[in-house]
């Protein structure tokens, strides 16, 4: 665990939390600045500040959870729907540094949105998504 980490200070007991989940290896308690009634913050045990740093098998507990808590606050919230976050590095807006999946129950006029850029009802032509596609395929060794 980082020492500067709030999500570390949370997991060692030295900072309070509401907590709605607890295992081995991943932890759910509420944001203590929600965006809408029941935000939950899923983080893994381990400290990793990126996706890509935290073991396969604690991402996927810590989706596997996220999911899980998503379900819970439809049925015990009345929320219409559910966005699941991830901001991976600073330019996505993550302002902690330890990976955590944002569970953010929907309801109706609840003042939560997503601004899309002006181009985004451009569609792309078929050549340029294959470039894209290449580059991907050749990093990602498919």
């Amino acid at each position: 665990m980082a020492d500067e980490c709030v999500f570390c200070e949370i997991l060692r007991g030295d900072s309070p939390a509401t907590f709605v989940h607890q295992d081995d290896t991943v932890v759910a308690f509420m944001d203590i600045q929600p965006i809408t009634h029941g935000h939950i913050i899923v983080a893994p045990r381990e400290h990793a500040v990126l996706m890509s740093d935290l073991n396969e098998t604690a991402a996927m507990r810590t989706f596997r959870v996220a999911r899980r808590m998503a379900q819970t606050v439809r049925d015990s919230l009345g929320a219409g729907g559910v966005n699941l976050f991830v901001a991976d590095g600073e330019i996505a807006f993550q302002d902690v540094p330890h990976f955590h999946v944002h569970v953010i129950p929907r309801y109706p006029n609840d003042g939560f949105g997503l601004t899309f850029p002006r181009d985004y009802t451009e569609t792309r032509s078929r050549a340029e998504l294959e470039a894209i596609a290449s580059a991907i395929r050749s990093a990602s060794g498919q």
